[in-house]
């Protein structure tokens, strides 16, 4: 990766310390959660605290976002993958918990926040089959809360919507809960938008300065009006890419990846905040 200009480090190396105290911040808000509840927290509480703790880490690192389509409030939300931001920026348009590799378990600052968040991590190097993640993702889309997972196993650079792993769309099925595809892209005034991406061979916190680098970062996420419920993961897991693909390429027709026009969408007020 090239070596950063002086003002780009400068401004990584700030954004750098407000994503470290942004962190140490909420994690201490979760820590009072827990010793408020005393008996333990329900996965309810974790998503709701992700969904604050990611509004607060957006708004402080200056990000721009915005939402078109409903927001659910329920189901089994699948998208593309392009960056580590994407977490953030799902989280904080509205309570949700994941589905993720386990790697991002040793990712700085993300790792713990993942964690606490009750995000359902998956073991990559299991020969035994997804059996206990499956169950995970079945009981909290049975309890309403939305799960978001990205199906195609990976981010990628943008260019392409890889195929869907169909695995974990089952507990979707077996539960009768709405499959909702949704597209994230994004746009910087300083770059492209696969400069943001995190794929092949690039490192995480190299990535991550550079990320923090860029000038106005801003995320655009649009879902789909018509949730469907499958009874099949495979026809769910080919339909739902198509809605992706449709969903991504309507994003960049309208907007373009580094388009600096205000899309026609929503934007959530405490996203948009500096």
């Amino acid at each position: 990766m090239r070596v950063l200009p002086i003002g780009k480090r400068t401004k990584a190396a700030f954004r750098g310390f407000l994503l470290t105290f942004s962190l140490l911040d909420v994690l201490a808000r979760f820590w009072m959660l827990r010793l408020r509840r005393g008996k333990g927290l329900t996965l309810r509480d974790r998503a709701e605290w992700l969904h604050r703790a990611c509004a607060i880490v957006v708004r402080r690192l200056a990000m721009k976002a915005s939402a078109s389509g409903p927001i659910p409030a329920r189901g089994l939300i699948v998208s593309n993958h392009l960056s580590h931001l994407d977490i953030l920026l799902y989280a904080a348009a509205m309570p949700c918990i994941f589905v993720s590799k386990s790697e991002v378990l040793s990712w700085p600052m993300f790792g713990i926040l993942a964690r606490c968040g009750g995000t359902v991590f998956v073991e990559r190097s299991r020969s035994h089959g997804v059996g206990d993640p499956a169950a995970s993702i079945a009981a909290a889309l049975t309890a309403g809360i939305p799960v978001v997972l990205y199906p195609e196993g990976t981010s990628s650079d943008g260019s392409t919507v890889l195929p869907f792993h169909s695995s974990f769309l089952q507990p979707a099925a077996t539960t009768g809960a709405p499959v909702v595809p949704a597209a994230i892209a994004y746009s910087v005034n300083d770059g492209a938008e696969v400069d943001l991406c995190y794929y092949g061979e690039i490192t995480f916190f190299p990535h991550l300065l550079s990320v923090l680098g860029h000038d106005r970062v801003e995320g655009r996420i649009i879902f789909s009006d018509s949730p469907q419920i499958y009874t099949d993961r495979k026809t769910a897991a080919r339909e739902a890419r198509g809605e992706v693909v449709a969903l991504r390429e309507k994003q960049l027709a309208r907007d373009g990846p580094v388009s600096k026009q205000k899309p026609k969408t929503s934007v959530i007020p405490w996203m948009g905040r500096p």
